[in-house]
């Protein structure tokens, strides 16, 4: 066995458990000094006709695709087409006037403030199998009320900001965004089996589709039905990624001042440099500087990782939602890096004495004062109304689309039991009598929702 064989194998028994033909799986490719020394599949693309993974099958990258949306923006700036400090509204006049320029680099560096639309449209009642449109999020963009944090002041991941950023290429270079990819990215490189997906129902062969566990041990399918344009929805193959990953080596599109650009991290309005840059994370593993980015959606897991000194890199496209494409990554290094790694850290050893538990449980409220709380509210930004009432003495949240959710009092404000609906502060006039709520955590802050007015039937 050779080298390279003995290689691929200790590559091949990190994919083991799912390379079988009733297990979804994932699709491999490593390129090193301006080389694809390795592509594989393991287990299968579509386990109801049992198709395996090869190399060739197609999946939704997620959020992977950010940096292709980047690549776009920074040579639309090389060639003088917009420049990176922009106001966004000079080209997207539609976005709101938040009283503070939001410009292209904020979007880049996820810096806007603007709401994240995957958090902000689950608050609406969609749900992540509904039909979910470009259009249907850039018309959620238009209609945010008010900005999580002034731009520039803190990273706030936002996948609307990606999303706006493939409108701009689109209103700048007056092609569709699906396009000027094609034509400016995928097609010189070869990536012939890569494009963004704007239509649902696009009939796509060698499509992988994607996977949950369920609690009896097997697996059901995760609908798919989003064109999230620029912060998701690039439908490609390890093969084809394996490409534009020697592109960064040697650039067969895009000036080197490009190449350059899309690795400048990002700076705060206090002058704190944060670790993303163009739809990229810089950052090190096992002290080798390291450049990546995760995707995650609907069931597809992907990570792409470059080791730049090293001109060494790893795509790994997954469909079941338990994979962790990141840790198979850095595995894949550890096997052909290994006589250059630093060792690995040793786990800190754990304190087994126990620290007091935090009393979160504050004073709790009776009945009649939770009452004062019941009514609906509104939120125009969202078109969407809640409804909260009492039941056995605690707070509930109902909504016409979710289960109910329930409210715990913390002494200052109300948490909910669900990922989307973290906190809530109601608000009062002032003779004290409760007018609405903020919601509040995760990637949407300050959502304002007002109490409808309660018209009381005469009594004759």
């Amino acid at each position: 066995m050779t080298t390279h064989e003995a290689l691929a194998a200790k590559v091949d028994q990190l994919f083991a458990e799912w390379n079988k033909p009733d297990s979804p799986g994932a699709a491999a490719a490593v390129t090193r000094d301006g080389e694809v020394i390795y592509t594989q599949g393991y287990g299968m693309a579509n386990l109801e006709y049992d198709i395996p993974i090869t190399p060739t099958s197609i999946f939704d990258i997620a959020s992977v695709s950010k940096q292709f949306a980047a690549f776009a923006i920074a040579t639309l700036a090389h060639n003088g087409k917009l420049a990176l400090d922009d106001d966004i509204r000079v080209h997207l006049p539609e976005v709101p006037d938040f009283g503070h320029t939001i410009t292209i680099r904020h979007l880049l560096h996820h810096t806007s403030g603007l709401r994240d639309w995957v958090q902000s449209l689950v608050i609406a009642g969609d749900m992540m199998d509904d039909v979910i449109s470009f259009k249907h999020i850039l018309k959620m963009a238009r209609q945010q009320k008010a900005l999580n944090f002034e731009p520039g002041e803190e990273y706030l991941y936002s996948n609307t900001g990606y999303n706006l950023l493939a409108e701009i290429v689109e209103t700048v270079t007056g092609d569709s965004f699906r396009a000027w990819t094609h034509t400016n990215i995928f097609k010189p490189l070869g990536m012939t089996n890569s494009h963004f997906h704007d239509d649902y129902e696009m009939i796509l062969k060698n499509r992988a589709y994607s996977y949950q566990t369920v609690e009896n041990g097997g697996f059901k399918h995760s609908i798919n039905n989003t064109t999230a344009l620029g912060s998701s929805s690039l439908y490609s193959t390890v093969e084809d990624l394996a490409k534009w990953i020697l592109n960064f080596d040697d650039t067969r599109i895009g000036e080197q001042t490009v190449i350059d650009q899309m690795h400048q991290r990002g700076v705060l309005n206090n002058g704190e440099q944060i670790s993303y840059a163009f739809g990229l994370s810089i950052g090190e593993y096992r002290g080798l500087e390291t450049v990546g980015h995760s995707g995650s959606w609907r069931g597809f897991r992907s990570h792409l990782i470059r080791f730049p000194k090293q001109k060494f890199g790893v795509v790994i496209l997954c469909n079941l939602n338990t994979f962790n494409p990141l840790r198979l990554a850095e595995n894949v290094a550890d096997i052909y890096l290994a006589d250059i790694l630093e060792p690995e850290e040793t786990p800190a050893r754990k304190n087994t004495s126990r620290t007091p538990e935090k009393d979160n449980k504050s004073e709790q409220l009776t009945p009649e004062q939770l009452a004062e709380f019941e009514g609906d509210y509104y939120t125009e930004e969202l078109d969407t109304t809640y409804t909260i009432v009492v039941s056995e003495n605690r707070l509930v949240a109902k909504h016409r689309r979710h289960d109910d959710i329930s409210l715990t009092y913390t002494g200052d404000h109300f948490t909910g039991n669900v990922w989307f609906f973290p906190e809530i502060h109601f608000t009062r006039d002032n003779t004290g009598h409760v007018i609405g709520f903020r919601l509040t955590g995760g990637r949407v802050r300050n959502l304002h929702f007002e109490k409808k007015e309660i018209k009381k039937r005469e009594v004759e």
